[in-house]
């Protein structure tokens, strides 16, 4: 069994400034990295089915359609899965946090949670992180309902990782690049004539009395 996503028309990239992705395999918290499927009946309890198995683990499958997904909203110039040579601006970086069968409830569903860093790949740091998080119920109560939602909720993510990578290569400045500011407005020019009150003091200097004082 295996998890699938269908393909979504690719966008023409946005521009050729765009930047370039680098994308690590997604990473899986411990429990979640086998090809074992994982159910639950009671909280904090994983167990596995005994005759089912993923063809490879979660996080290998999901890898190559993280890559796709990404790269068919056209706002990177290019994305690469690692390891490659190629050399990027932006690095996405994944973990699967839990992807389980929850029988605790009918009809059962099946949750997928997925965390996403993207990281500056000059400076190393974190421009943006988000926990994607989507659950499914099933159709029906056995491992091949549980593989269906699974593949429904993975490609929920998928489409919400794509929207949150965009919106990261959107706000995203290459380095040197500083912010075009509008230039200041004009002050018009304006003669500016010194104060004078009625009796033609200036520069608010007082008419003093000019009679001599008294003998």
């Amino acid at each position: 069994m295996r998890i699938e996503a269908s393909a979504a028309t690719r966008a023409p990239t946005s521009s050729q400034t765009a930047p370039t992705l680098i994308v690590n395999p997604p990473h899986a918290a411990s429990g979640f990295d086998s090809q074992r499927i994982i159910y639950v009946r009671g909280a904090h309890q994983l167990e596995y089915f005994a005759h089912s198995e993923w063809v490879d683990t979660p996080a290998r499958m999901l890898a190559p359609l993280v890559v796709t997904a990404v790269e068919n909203s056209g706002a990177f110039r290019a994305v690469v899965l690692t390891p490659s040579a190629a050399a990027g601006d932006l690095r996405l970086d994944t973990e699967i946090v839990r992807l389980q069968h929850d029988f605790g409830s009918q009809p059962s569903r099946v949750r997928f949670t997925l965390r996403a860093y993207i990281v500056d790949n000059t400076t190393r740091r974190v421009l943006a992180w988000r926990e994607f998080d989507e659950t499914v119920a099933t159709a029906s109560e056995d491992p091949y309902g549980g593989v269906v939602a699974a593949n429904r909720a993975a490609q929920t993510v998928l489409d919400q990782l794509a929207s949150f990578c965009a919106e990261a290569a959107v706000n995203w400045q290459p380095p040197g690049h500083s912010p075009r500011q509008a230039p200041a407005a004009e002050v018009p020019k304006r003669n500016i004539h010194p104060p004078q009150d009625a009796g033609g003091a200036k520069h608010g200097v007082p008419n003093l009395p000019l009679s001599p004082p008294p003998l």
